[in-house]
């Protein structure tokens, strides 16, 4: 298939780049509210532009608007009353395009469909249990949150909500915008798990002579601690494409980025270690901030009797377990959240099979 073929693409836009976020909130404005008023004025619902899409967290560019891109957003009728009508109502009157961008476009979802408006109307809890696995419009237990990526979490709580309406998707938001205070130490605690895991590793491997394995090893710690940081400063990191764009935001980005992207380039093992040991002496640093525990020391010893330097992090995952009052949180296994041991991209996106996992 050619990429001019590829379902959802869009050939031929002539219209200049507007971040997706910006022309949702336009075209509910200027075009979608004004006809729901009109045909529906007693109609009591919500508008956002929520879920899947870089446009959703801000990371879309013109570069993104080669398919599945365009004037779109949801709407939630209150009880999911009249929405076969509301849907019918937009395909009538929606105009061909708005801002030059086209109104109607396949996605690639739909392989082989015809373009159609992209304006979901769909019922709120049963929109946010496709995505999520559960309804977060009722109390969330500790299994949703560890079933659910941060990706998809981000999509939720991120994006942008134009029309509030009665109130159910600011709550369900709300209830999401971060983990509970036991829930956020566990999973931070199998984050330090997870460095803990390695971080000797690319002191061995150069030391065995395989520095391609040393870089490697590496760059799997190098991304550990930008999620580490993330989830932090309170931010649920985001799937791979755009981890690198989200740690770049963060104010800890200026101190840190430099030696992690130092230790990925460095064609040797000193210079590879020395910059590892600055980001990780840092990361450990900024976890002492947060106050979650008493302060540990961030700086780096030798591993047991081998010459490479290391945190030692499970110092940190220990602490952190220590202060989790929930004991059905404390007695799980050092796994954490389904994305902190679960990379697989078709397998995150299958919510009940990431809450098989969990459970």
């Amino acid at each position: 298939m050619t990429a001019a073929a590829r379902p959802g693409r869009i050939v031929g836009m002539a219209a200049p780049f507007i971040p997706g976020r910006t022309l949702a909130g336009a075209f509910y404005t200027e075009v979608v509210c004004p006809l729901l008023d009109e045909e529906f004025p007693r109609l009591r619902y919500a508008a956002a532009l929520l879920g899947p899409g870089s446009e959703v967290l801000g990371y879309d560019t013109g570069r993104s608007t080669d398919h599945d891109w365009g004037p779109r957003l949801q709407i939630f009728p209150a009880g999911g009353k009249r929405g076969a009508e509301i849907h019918a109502m937009l395909a009538r009157r929606l105009p061909a395009e708005f801002r030059g961008f086209p109104t109607a476009f396949a996605v690639t979802s739909d392989p082989g469909g015809p373009p159609r408006h992209r304006v979901e109307v769909a019922h709120l809890g049963s929109w946010l249990e496709g995505l999520l696995g559960f309804d977060p419009r009722q109390p969330v237990a500790p299994a949703d949150w560890l079933a659910t990526p941060t990706q998809r979490l981000a999509e939720i709580t991120g994006g942008a909500v134009f029309h509030g309406g009665p109130g159910e998707l600011s709550q369900a938001r709300a209830r999401l915008a971060w983990y509970p205070g036991d829930v956020w130490r566990y999973v931070l605690a199998c984050q330090w798990q997870r460095i803990a895991q390695e971080e000797a590793f690319p002191g061995r491997c150069a030391e065995a002579g395989d520095e391609l394995g040393s870089v490697v090893v590496t760059a799997r710690l190098v991304r550990d601690l930008m999620r580490l940081c993330l989830l932090m400063r309170r931010r649920y990191p985001p799937y791979g494409k755009w981890l690198g764009t989200a740690f770049a935001r963060l104010s800890d980005a200026p101190a840190i980025a430099p030696d992690l992207t130092a230790a990925i380039a460095a064609a040797e093992w000193p210079a590879r270690g020395r910059h590892l040991r600055r980001a990780c002496t840092a990361v450990a640093a900024r976890h002492n901030e947060l106050g979650l525990t008493e302060p540990l020391d961030p700086g780096t010893r030798p591993y047991f009797d081998r010459p490479y330097q290391v945190l030692v992090a499970d110092r940190f995952t220990a602490a952190l377990l220590a202060g989790v009052a929930d004991p059905t949180i404390r007695g799980r296994p050092l796994l954490g959240a389904v994305d902190e041991f679960i990379d697989n991209t078709d397998a995150l996106g299958r919510p009940g099979f990431l809450r098989a996992a969990i459970a």
